[in-house]
Formats: structure tokens, sequence, C-alpha cells
């Protein structure tokens, strides 16, 4: 029996089902409750980290891209399955283009904030906090006249229908739509549920956001894909809160230190003015 760790949310669930249903043998799902608020995600990360260092869990499902560059001593990540879409789709509208000047645009992400700012300065970008289900009901209620949320999760909770378009503009936050398993080294046989080319991906943009010192609170996207022949494309976005001003990056290479080589290139631009 494997004790697989989780937070309690439906999108937290069902991503933890997801990976239990693929291990092969008895699972059990330990929820884990955080004791700080549920927008900081590196809280829960922590709270998931402790159960495993105390034995609680024995591995521990998170989003990839709510995973810290440096996890707790003692853990490491274990396997990273097969990617859903990781691209940001839009409820509402089809395009950022279509809406009005002055239309309200409603997400709690610093990155998705600042790309729509920096693509259109003239639409109001508004909070919308709460689950899925919860932002949706928002915007049904006419709080916001579009919403932005990440593909992969509306996917998994079975909310494909309110996909209205998908936003190819925007360079994804770094490991968006992959889960990433936490667990202590030799504790938990998983790597046959770990898919190579989304763990290389993956992998690559986490390199960069550590080279860049960005965290999941920080106007950066990193997004690389797998090409023909094994190299990989590796694209960034980084740029001030307001979208007054950004940078943008694309490299091809192999995985070996292509995530450096982008942050690299990007703080000789003044990445770092930016990010100050």
């Amino acid at each position: 029996m494997i004790r697989i760790g989780t937070r309690g949310s439906a999108l937290a669930l069902a991503q933890a089902t997801w990976v239990g249903d693929r291990l092969g043998t008895e699972y059990e799902l330990v929820t884990i409750s955080g004791s700080g608020p549920a927008a900081d995600k590196s809280r829960w990360v922590s709270e998931l980290e402790r159960a495993l260092l105390d034995g609680s869990v024995d591995v521990a499902v998170h989003s990839a891209k709510d995973v810290p560059a440096e996890l707790a001593d003692g853990l490491e990540l274990v396997a990273i399955p097969a990617r859903e879409d990781p691209r940001d789709g839009i409820c509402g509208s089809s395009t950022l283009k279509k809406l009005a000047p002055g239309a309200r645009v409603g997400t709690s992400s610093l990155r998705r904030a600042a790309q729509i700012r920096a693509a259109r300065d003239d639409l109001e970008v508004v909070e919308v906090r709460g689950n899925v289900d919860t932002r949706l009901r928002k915007l049904a209620a006419g709080e916001c006249d579009a919403l932005v949320l990440a593909v992969a999760g509306l996917r998994r909770l079975g909310r494909s229908d309110a996909i209205d378009g998908v936003l190819d503009e925007l360079v994804p936050a770094a490991g968006q739509g992959a889960l990433a398993l936490e667990a202590r080294p030799g504790s938990v046989d998983v790597d046959h549920i770990s898919d190579p080319g989304a763990t290389a991906c993956v992998l690559v943009e986490r390199e960069l956001t550590r080279a860049l010192g960005a965290s999941c609170n920080t106007p950066v996207g990193a997004w690389a894909r797998m090409l023909d022949g094994g190299e990989l494309e590796l694209s960034a976005w980084v740029g001030r809160p307001d979208g007054s001003a950004w940078i943008s990056d694309r490299v091809r290479g192999g995985a070996g230190g292509l995530g450096t080589l982008l942050a690299e290139r990007l703080l000789a631009a003044g990445a770092a003015e930016l990010l100050a």
C-alpha cells in the first residue's frame, strides 16, 4: 500500500487519484491540511514535505509549477508523468484581442497579469481567487468579462467545456501542466510512471527559473518543448508586474545546461533589473 500525500482541493485530489490509478498497486490518499493561506502554494508544498519526512506519507503529488527550486533536505523528485497541455486558457472570450477596451480579465497569477498587461495595456486585470468552480461562478456572475486559467487544470477537472480559447501569446509558468512526485530517496518505486520527455522539459524549465532566482510568485514564464531529434526549444518571458517592460527569448539545444544558458542571456539583457 502506497500512501499518497495530497492537498484537499478538488484539483489536487483529481491529480493524486490520476497518479494512484497508474501505480499498479494499492494506494491510499492522505489529505494534508495546510496552516497557511490557500494562495501560498509554497506553504502547501512545505506541509507535504513535512509529512514525507515524518513518514506520514510515502509520496507527495504536486503541481510541478508550485514546487520551489530547492527541495527540503532528504527529499527528491522521483517522477514526472506525462504532461498535460501547459498553456493558459481563456474563458469568456476566444482571444485577448477580441475583448473590448477596458474589459476586466480575472486571474490570481502575477505572471499572467503581467503578460496580459504587456499584450494589452487597455485591459483591466482584476484579482479573482478561489477554486476553479468558484472562479467560473464569478465569471458567470459578471465579476469579470474573461478569466485566464491553466488548460491542464480545467481538463483534469472535466471542465474542458469552459475553455473558449488558448493563449499562445502567454508563456506558461515553469512546470505548468505537469505533475511532480516527491519522496525520500529509494523509498518508493514510481519510476515506471515517469515520462522522459516531460521530465527533460520540466527540469530545464526549473533550471532556468533557479538561475534567475525566480519563484512561483514571480512574473516569469518558461516553456520547454521536445523537438524532432531529441533537441529542446526553451522559451522564456520576464517582465515587470505592470507589464510596462519585459524581455523574451528562445533557445534550442540539448537539455544539459539549456536553462542556465537562456537565464544568462536574459540576465545580460536586463532581467535582474525587471525582477528587482
